[in-house]
């Protein structure tokens, strides 16, 4: 009883704070720069709730006030259950009443006409939310929590229940709310009234459904071109993210480093650059169309212009991040098990087929699931690459900001891309269920690793090997573009677009960012480096919650969370621009809204890759701690997180690149103050300034690659602590580290 009040009180003096103390809206300088302290508090615009409801007219936050003095009396009420239903309907009601307020109430008055009909109209309206109102809404999700908790539910454990409660709320918030904003657009006129003609236009529309193609009088619609399109880059990015796992942990490939660093490089880079790079090699005038020109003779086509081209820069694109999911699955098979196949005079082949990758269904689903869902929202691909072979993403962008200017069609396209992505997570879930897939246990694990049957190696080396030549060549073309004056026209060496992006010189003993990269660029980092731990911490919190929480409602809330990571950066841009643009939640022009778009738009990567690693780890681990009177919370730290050390690293370094690299939301989400690097170079590509994108995007693959290399040696590796014996089938993994006296069981407490 003393924890639960030590923390209710802390909640309950938070939520106090909110009303007394707290500027209740947006101030427009931003509540971090303090300039409200001046007319503190009786200016209006930085007056805390009490004083907007006494002063300044607010009556409407009376409700929410007195709620909070319910929850106030219900911190002295002996009975538990009562106490506890008290702090719910307290926190419950909380939350609901600064949602409905806050909608219904915007600049000028009433936003509903339902409203003003039932209370008359208002002689003035609200701003938009601020720090009080917002640091009051959470504490009122974490009342209800903890009244949730005092009445048993998820077995009385404070903290999960709220986790899965401050999940839900901001979830709602950043995924829920947005999409219903722009979705309401498909079924109304610019005036905004209700008129579903263009719904219904557009989803009949024959340039998306048609199957033209099978019958070889047209091209397929463009509903099937980027469903076939998905199906055939997760497949390639699956089984080449396998490959690279194989070789970097059951082999001895001597170039392994490299082929780590040759993985992660396509995620760090801007999309349209690879498709640049490609263009170069392989485009009409390209280095390799030209050079089989002059030698054979050979016709220069357009075949890099379509589905071909997309398929080749998605799949050099996202095979690193099935690799990323996949390494983590590989190397928690456990040995014991592989060994004992053998024993039971299973050769390597059958060992490998029947045993070992069985027991890597779910990395090579989510791998799978993943690479089909970026293929889907992917945007700089086709957009560089697709020419007249347009995909969902595409399609969408240019009916927004195109000249058709037609929302319905982009909520419409929305939807069917929502009804392919979730047709792949519904396939993915029964492929796994029913299945235990558990080879991390609190048991002692000894032995190492089989080698791979003969021909499995020779084959995913004669993949590897030559995907890194690739990988390579694509990427020297990159580095060689920004030494050049003008390609294809000037070639001679210079280091002028450097000089112009980063040049630096000291003024009065200071140093002065001269270059015109700068600003963008350290703009971007503090994003980034703020997004990236949020993003992981968040996605491995719901991970476990999906995976060892039993609840109501969690199928929806996994359904919802995937929601973010299917829909197109561009309409997860658009929807944000339209949700957050007015009150009751104003966050467009600044950095807050570039840090929620990144968190919830990747956390399903984390939650991916989390669940896949997860999956592996036995129940019995969680049971023994918590049988040892440790809390959920002191669980997860110290015997759930040492053992999700690649899901972590995974968390957080594509969290990291992603917030770098992405561009379908950020460009119309950035601001003069608040620019990313991404959009940024958009902006010298159409000034013709391909020498300064091209040293811009260089510089950040390799500030990229030293981030990256910080955030692996933060976190470390997950240590299985294993025996190794001596035996004539194994070979020894050097991923996994070996103490020669050490015994074989695990570590965790």
């Amino acid at each position: 009883m003393d924890n639960r009040n030590r923390r209710l009180d802390i909640v309950l003096g938070l939520a106090i704070a909110a009303f007394l103390v707290v500027p209740w809206y947006r101030i427009e300088g931003g509540f971090l720069g303090f300039g409200w302290l001046g007319g503190f508090p009786s200016d209006a615009a930085g007056a805390p709730g009490i004083l907007q409801m006494l002063s300044h007219g607010r009556w409407w936050l009376i409700a929410a006030l007195a709620l909070l003095g319910l929850a106030l009396a219900a911190r002295f009420v002996g009975d538990p259950m009562r106490r506890g239903g008290l702090l719910a309907l307290a926190g419950g009601l909380g939350m609901l009443m600064l949602s409905l307020q806050g909608l219904a109430i915007g600049f000028s008055g009433w936003s509903w006409t339902i409203s003003e009909t039932l209370f008359g109209a208002l002689a003035d309206g609200q701003p938009a939310m601020g720090a009080g109102a917002v640091l009051a809404g959470l504490c009122f999700a974490l009342i209800f929590s903890f009244g949730l908790a005092e009445r048993g539910v998820m077995k009385g454990d404070a903290f999960v229940v709220s986790a899965i409660s401050l999940l839900v709320f901001l979830v709602a918030i950043f995924v829920f709310y947005p999409v219903v904003s722009m979705l309401v657009g498909a079924f109304q006129d610019f005036d905004g009234s209700f008129n579903p003609d263009g719904f219904t236009r557009n989803i009949q529309d024959n340039s998306i459904w048609s199957l033209g193609c099978v019958i070889g009088t047209e091209r397929c619609g463009v509903a099937w071109r980027t469903l076939w399109l998905a199906l055939m880059t997760a497949s390639g990015s699956t089984l080449l993210g396998l490959a690279f796992a194989l070789v970097a942990t059951r082999t001895r490939f001597p170039f392994k480093k490299g082929l780590r660093l040759l993985t992660v490089l396509p995620i760090i880079t801007p999309p349209f650059v690879i498709g640049l790079a490609l263009t170069l090699l392989f485009g009409r005038a390209g280095v390799v169309t030209e050079g089989l020109s002059d030698l054979f003779g050979i016709e220069p086509g357009r075949w890099l212009y379509g589905l071909t081209g997309i398929w080749i820069a998605q799949v050099l694109s996202f095979t690193p991040i099935s690799f990323l999911v996949l390494i983590g699955v590989v190397e928690g098979v456990s040995p014991s098990m592989e060994e004992a196949s053998q024993t039971l005079r299973a050769d390597r082949w059958r060992t490998f087929w029947r045993v070992s990758l069985p027991l890597m269904k779910p990395g090579l689903a989510n791998a799978f699931l993943i690479g089909f869902i970026e293929s889907m929202a992917d945007f700089g691909n086709p957009l560089v690459l697709g020419g007249s072979h347009g995909v969902l993403s595409t399609e969408i962008f240019f009916a927004v900001v195109g000249s058709q200017n037609d929302p319905s069609r982009a909520a419409v396209l929305a939807i069917i891309l929502l009804s392919f992505t979730l047709t792949a997570f519904l396939a993915q879930r029964y492929w796994l269920s029913g299945k235990n897939f558990a080879t991390v246990t609190g048991k002692g694990d000894s032995g190492s690793h089989i080698a791979l049957p003969k021909p499995l190696s020779i084959g995913v080396h004669l993949i590897v090997i030559p995907w890194m030549i690739f990988t390579v060549v694509v990427y020297g073309m990159i580095l060689v573009g920004g030494f050049v004056k003008t390609w294809g026209l000037d070639n001679s060496l210079t280091t002028e677009h450097y000089s112009r992006a980063f040049s630096i010189e000291i003024r009065d003993g200071a140093i002065a960012w001269t270059g015109v990269a700068w600003n963008s660029f350290w703009t971007t980092m503090e994003i980034a480096l703020i997004s990236a731990p949020l993003t992981a911490i968040v996605g491995l919190l719901t991970a476990y919650l999906i995976v060892r929480q039993k609840f109501a409602g969690r199928e929806l809330f996994e359904f919802a969370l995937m929601m973010s990571f299917a829909i197109p950066g561009t309409v997860i841009g658009i929807s944000y621009i339209m949700a957050f643009n007015l009150p009751p939640l104003e966050m467009t022009g600044t950095a807050l809204i570039l840090i929620a778009c990144f968190v919830f738009r990747n956390m399903p990567v984390g939650v991916r890759g989390g669940v896949a690693a997860m999956s592996q780890l036995d129940k019995s681990l969680d049971e023994a701690s918590l049988t040892l009177r440790a809390t959920s919370f002191r669980t997860i730290r110290k015997v759930i997180l040492p053992l999700l050390r690649p899901a972590i690293t995974a968390a957080l370094v594509y969290s990291f690149v992603r917030a770098i690299t992405s561009i379908s939301a950020v460009i119309f989400l950035v601001s003069a103050e608040y620019n990313m690097a991404t959009s940024y170079i958009v902006g010298l590509v159409e000034n013709g300034e391909y020498g300064v994108a091209i040293a811009y995007s260089s510089m950040l693959i390799v500030v990229m690659i030293v981030v990256i290399a910080g955030f692996q040696l933060l976190v470390g590796e997950r240590r299985l602590r294993r025996e190794n014996r001596v035996a004539g089938i194994t070979t020894p993994s050097p991923s996994l580290p070996v103490h020669p006296s050490s015994s074989h069981q695990e570590k965790t407490a």
